[in-house]
């Protein structure tokens, strides 16, 4: 299953406010352990995803805690709101604040994730690989994991930082199998040779 699009209201052309689009995102009655995502604008609806990007989601949340401090926590259903750049997503795993994350809503801004990660998943890796890079950039997030299974027959892990004029560089890339580094504040040396390949 691939992911769907919803049609924005009748009526509305290019241009669409933010508002109507966040209360179509808001209504979309999806099917349950979908993502409702918006994305350049449009509001994206994707199957649940496999067990082994569960998987991987897991283990990677496991080894995050042993390095981060008590005050902040990882997220799995937390939106991160983007409207400058007509977004709102929901990234595989976010870690804030604990304090950001308390309170009414479901969003908070994509600028106070001290780290993203997003695990791409065959029917929709193009959103995480381009949109959702350039879309964290543009906000400066100032680090994002993107684990790529299905990077062109060699599984990936590449980490972005140092934002800076709408645009991240990249930290390091590695294929599966090999190890990768997280800077500071978290220090953690991320075995990649345990994770599942799909």
């Amino acid at each position: 299953m691939s992911a769907l699009t919803v049609e924005p209201v009748p009526g509305r052309g290019q241009g669409q406010d933010w508002d109507d689009i966040v209360r179509i995102w808001e209504e979309t009655d999806a099917p349950e352990g979908c993502k409702v995502e918006i994305i350049e604008e449009i509001v994206t609806v994707s199957p649940p995803p496999s067990k082994d990007h569960n998987t991987t989601a897991e283990l990677f949340q496991r080894r995050l805690y042993t390095v981060i401090p008590e005050d902040w926590g990882i997220y799995q259903t937390l939106g991160l709101s983007l409207p400058g750049r007509g977004g709102i997503y929901l990234p595989d795993l976010v870690v804030v604040p604990r304090a950001v994350a308390s309170g009414p809503g479901t969003t908070v801004p994509a600028e106070e994730a001290l780290l993203v990660v997003e695990i791409t998943s065959r029917s929709n890796a193009n959103h995480d690989r381009v949109s959702k890079v350039n879309g964290y950039a543009k906000a400066g997030v100032e680090l994002f994991l993107l684990l790529d299974p299905w990077h062109s027959g060699r599984p990936t892990v590449t980490l972005y930082g140092e934002p800076e004029g709408g645009t991240y560089r990249v930290l390091e890339t590695v294929e599966y199998g090999r190890k990768l580094t997280l800077p500071e504040p978290f220090g953690l040396v991320l075995d990649t040779g345990v994770l599942p390949l799909g």
